[in-house]
């Protein structure tokens, strides 16, 4: 025979746990989206914090909070959580583990975005590799070169070596190239070349005046065949150091191959 009393007590402690669990989910969800919503507009009102770390730590803040409420449902029901959270820990620490180089780019993305040691549109030279920054994520920096090529950097590496940021002090600088060159005539023409397309580069500073000497005597024991070195010095914007002295080794090379190309000619037998 059933007993009503007992059907009844059981009915009214299961459904005033479902009725609290309920009321709880609603209250830690409405608790989750407005903590997410204050972080951000507290992000917000300040210069400093990158809004892709804004979201970044709102997010997460909303989902411990989901987990906490998670947590206290499950113990109205009498379910105990220890060893669900020992679990969950050890899944944690495993899923850790395996994506320890994942989780360290994540961490140098925060840390990149929390010090700000340069921002987007800065020209910059980091692990070997130079360019204008165009974005930064949590787990990517990403480069655009002079000859607007993509370099994708992860952040363990931006972070873990020198940072050069040319665009800090904004200004002028003195871009410096040195390289070998024949002695007499040939390398007089080189620098005059150099000078000449140094003069016609929109990026040179306005009255500036380019030079070109020689700084070292590298080899003079062959007459009409020595080598010297050439210093060249110009002052151009600080953010344009590294395209300016990209165009002029390429301007170099060019030179050389037709000095080199005009003495092959100039040796070859009379035919």
């Amino acid at each position: 025979m059933i007993n009503f009393d007992n059907l009844w007590a059981l009915f009214a402690f299961y459904g005033l746990n479902a009725l609290y669990a309920f009321v709880l989910l609603g209250l830690g969800w409405w608790l989750a989206r407005f903590i997410e919503r204050w972080l951000l507009r507290l992000a917000g009102r300040s210069r400093h914090v990158d809004p892709t770390i804004a979201d970044f730590l709102a997010s997460l803040m909303r989902y411990l909070v989901l987990a906490v409420v998670v947590i206290a449902v499950l113990q109205i029901f009498g379910i105990q959580t220890t060893s669900l959270v020992a679990v969950l820990g050890a899944a944690s620490l495993a899923i850790g583990l395996a994506l320890q180089g994942t989780l360290s780019n994540l961490a140098a993305g925060v840390m990149l975005l929390i010090f700000r040691p340069f921002k987007i549109g800065d020209a910059v030279e980091v692990a070997g590799k130079a360019g204008t920054v165009r974005s930064l994520s949590l787990f990517m920096t990403e480069l655009v070169t002079p000859a607007n090529v993509q370099v994708l950097l992860p952040n363990g590496s931006v972070w873990g070596a020198a940072i050069v940021n040319t665009s800090t002090y904004p200004g002028l600088a003195k871009m410096e190239l040195t390289f070998p060159a024949p002695a007499g005539p040939a390398g007089e023409d080189l620098a005059r070349d150099i000078v000449a397309a140094l003069k016609a580069d929109p990026r040179l500073a306005p009255g500036a005046e380019p030079s070109v000497a020689v700084s070292k005597l590298v080899d003079l024991s062959k007459p009409g065949a020595g080598v010297v070195e050439l210093t060249v010095t110009a002052a151009v914007a600080t953010a344009d150091v590294g395209a300016v002295k990209t165009a002029l080794m390429q301007r170099i090379n060019a030179s050389m191959g037709r000095l080199t190309a005009g003495g092959l000619a100039s040796d070859a037998p009379a035919s």
